[in-house]
């Protein structure tokens, strides 16, 4: 870990070169041309060390931007002892073209600065020199597949069939998000979205009040409803995020809607939240409600696999001086895709900073060398066959 540690200081500007090249390609999701753009730089440095470089494009009609696919190392045969690893991270950014006028990407402070730093293109600035490293010291073993998603922030609806089919090949899979404060991720929530709209009908206030039936008082009664079933003991949150409804205050509002974010920490939760938006009805029977959603991120439940994952990294770590420790978190990632299908799936391996998706997202300089060679060392003997 000593030498791996020396390679990763010798590289630290090299990774904070390649950072800003990926921060300077803006990449909103929704922007596949500018994606894309991002996807060949990374997929310039991945063929620069001879690695096999696949691009995954979405169907014709879909707006959606390229999976960047790249093998490192020995190439898998169904033989071999030590199955590939996959690391997994994502191009794509919340932040819209443009951004680096209001938030300029610059180094100050000892930190990193500008939109995607932290989520998560430092991350894969560390993981393509990691990769550097072990390529340049003959020292990769396995096969280690690297695969770059360009839709993650928006819920991975293109790439999530891409990042499951190659995690089945694989002994296990390390995410590239941003660390938890210094810490990896062993657990993450489930995530669903739902959006209900409801129909009434439509009177005026005053002359036919009750020929009336109020969509936003049905809405009232099911903000109510559906936040009841909130249990934070399981770690069950049901959160209405946004709701609207209505035309003029004389007018018995006919139309209403809110859409409503679900997180579960258990698999099991899934399926009982589903069957109750399912079974929701309508108090006022003149009323109708139209019901859409589902969960659509399982949660990465902390297994044995994962957890004998982090007690390697832990070890390795403290060769390298760093104390490190596990954490849950609430958001999700593709992890969650890996980790549902009982492959020990590592999350949190990337940079350490803070303010992802706000305006103050930074990673912090000096956690760059030794978290790349932790990752590093990861990738050569430390993860299962």
């Amino acid at each position: 870990m000593r030498a791996l540690f020396a390679g990763a200081r010798r590289k630290e500007s090299a990774i904070i070169q390649f950072a800003r090249e990926l921060v300077l390609a803006e990449s909103p999701s929704d922007t596949p041309a500018a994606v894309n753009a991002c996807m060949e730089i990374a997929a310039a440095k991945a063929k620069s060390l001879g690695a096999r470089v696949k691009l995954h494009k979405p169907s014709k009609g879909l707006s959606f931007g390229v999976a960047f696919e790249s093998r490192f190392g020995v190439r898998s045969r169904p033989s071999q002892t030590l199955k590939p690893l996959l690391l997994l991270g994502h191009l794509d950014t919340v932040w819209p073209l443009g951004t680096l006028q209001s938030m300029p990407y610059r180094v100050a402070d000892g930190r990193l600065w500008g939109p995607g730093t932290l989520d998560m293109k430092a991350g894969v600035a560390m993981a393509l020199t990691a990769l550097e490293m072990l390529t340049e010291a003959d020292a990769l073993n396995r096969e280690i597949i690297l695969l770059l998603n360009p839709d993650e922030e928006i819920g991975s609806p293109f790439s999530r069939p891409i990042t499951e089919r190659l995690a089945q090949e694989c002994a296990a899979v390390f995410v590239l998000e941003p660390a938890q404060g210094l810490a990896y991720k062993t657990a993450r929530k489930g995530t669903g979205d739902w959006r209900i709209n409801i129909r009434g009908i439509a009177a005026h206030a005053g002359v036919d009040f009750e020929k009336g039936a109020s969509a936003i008082r049905e809405l009232a009664h099911l903000v109510e409803t559906v936040s009841s079933w909130t249990e934070l003991k399981r770690g069950l949150t049901v959160s209405v995020g946004v709701a609207g409804g209505g035309s003029k205050t004389n007018v018995i509002p006919a139309e209403a809607w809110v859409e409503i974010d679900v997180r579960i920490a258990r698999k099991a939760d899934g399926a009982r939240i589903e069957r109750k938006f399912a079974a929701l009805k309508a108090r006022d029977p003149r009323c109708m409600l139209t019901v859409t959603g589902s969960i659509n991120r399982p949660p990465m439940e902390r297994t044995r696999g994962t957890a004998r994952l982090f007690t390697k990294a832990k070890a390795l770590a403290e060769e390298l001086g760093i104390k490190l420790e596990e954490a849950a978190t609430g958001g999700a990632s593709d992890g969650n895709f890996t980790s549902a299908l009982g492959i020990p799936t590592l999350d949190g391996m990337g940079a350490v900073g803070e303010g992802a998706h706000a305006a103050h997202e930074s990673i912090v300089i000096e956690h760059l060398s030794p978290r790349t060679a932790l990752l590093a060392g990861m990738l050569i003997g430390s993860a299962p066959a």
